[in-house]
């Protein structure tokens, strides 16, 4: 499939796509990752190689992929390369994929994803095991990986390990693949990740010498160095359907305590309209990997940028009424807190 049938491809899909962050994986690694449930995945990767003189050409590899998740645990995408050289003078590479994590919490401090895959490239059956375990600001990555057919050849089984390591705004990673049999050349990429602030896009710029994102385009090296750069580029679903006002409340009840927790995730506030009684303390937890905020339409509370990855606003509500509230960086979340009782 032409490049361009793919970008139009991209271009039909606004508002269906949310996308994982770069500063959670390396150049070569997946670390396993499944994503949010009911999301859907962009990502662009794109990798330049310079020629020696006299021609100086420079070719590019593309990657993208598109993906799913229709459970947090399940990921179900395909990778699409138009420079794949894992089979020479066969440059368009498909990977159809399913990967599913054993422990989806992003705060988990292990993580451990199995996928499945097809190469039509290599006509191959793929598969690998990803192992991500956190050290505080070190998150050490480790890969094996299984070919049916692999690079015109038969079988073949490749391991891997890769590290990230985060420092303030920006991620430094690394990592290295071999396959087993020491037949092909040992694949590396370095890289330098970053978030872009108030939003949820990440960027990576990164140094490797492998040609595309899929399994087998990731596990061998090709020669001589490619630079590139992966963008994900995110558009929440809500942003165009979420509804007009908020549905019914759901009652909260306060009783046992007087602490009511809501849920930022994935762009939205999960409890997004709840009923509570006078004197009940609402706390706001972010665990989305951008600041966010609780902002009071009437401008009775503000809470200022919630941090990202477990920042918390709370506020105690004691007299009755309606408190409708957004986040100022993303309009399109809304939520409503509705006090009743008490006083009478």
């Amino acid at each position: 499939m032409p490049a361009s049938r793919v970008a139009l491809l991209i271009a039909l899909l606004p508002g269906l796509l949310v996308a994982q962050a770069t500063v959670e994986r390396t150049p070569n690694l997946s670390g396993g990752w499944s994503g949010v449930s009911g999301q859907a995945y962009f990502h662009f990767l794109h990798r330049f190689q310079h020629s020696s003189g006299p021609a100086h050409k420079v070719t590019n590899s593309p990657t993208f992929l598109l993906g799913y998740t229709p459970a947090r645990w399940l990921l179900l995408g395909f990778n699409y390369a138009t420079a794949s050289t894992v089979i020479a003078n066969y440059p368009n590479e498909w990977e159809p994929f399913a990967r599913v994590s054993l422990f989806p919490r992003d705060d988990a401090p292990l993580q451990l994803g199995v996928q499945a895959s097809y190469n039509n490239a290599a006509r191959s059956v793929d598969g690998a095991i990803d192992l991500t375990r956190r050290f505080g600001l070190v998150r050490a990555l480790a890969t094996f990986r299984g070919f049916t057919r692999a690079y015109d050849r038969e079988s073949a089984f490749a391991a891997g390990g890769g590290a990230l390591v985060a420092l303030g705004p920006v991620t430094l990673s690394g990592d290295i693949v071999r396959l087993l049999d020491g037949s092909q050349e040992t694949a590396w990429g370095a890289g330098v990740q970053t978030r872009i602030p108030h939003t949820p896009h990440t960027v990576s710029l990164h140094a490797t010498n492998t040609a595309t994102g899929t399994l087998q385009g990731s596990s061998r090296g090709d020669g001589g160095v490619r630079y590139g750069f992966e963008f994900t580029v995110p558009i929440t679903l809500m942003r165009y359907f979420r509804r007009a006002a908020p549905a019914a409340a759901t009652t909260v009840s306060s009783s046992v305590a007087d602490t009511v927790t809501i849920e930022i995730r994935g762009l939205a506030y999960v409890t997004d309209n709840i009923e509570v009684k006078p004197g009940t303390l609402v706390r706001w937890v972010n665990h989305d990997p951008l600041e966010h905020t609780v902002t009071d339409g009437q401008k009775r509370f503000d809470s200022g940028a919630i941090r990202a990855n477990g920042g918390v606003y709370q506020r105690v509500f004691d007299a009755p009424g309606e408190y409708d509230y957004t986040c100022t960086p993303h309009p399109f979340m809304k939520g409503r807190v509705v006090v009743k009782g008490g006083g009478a």
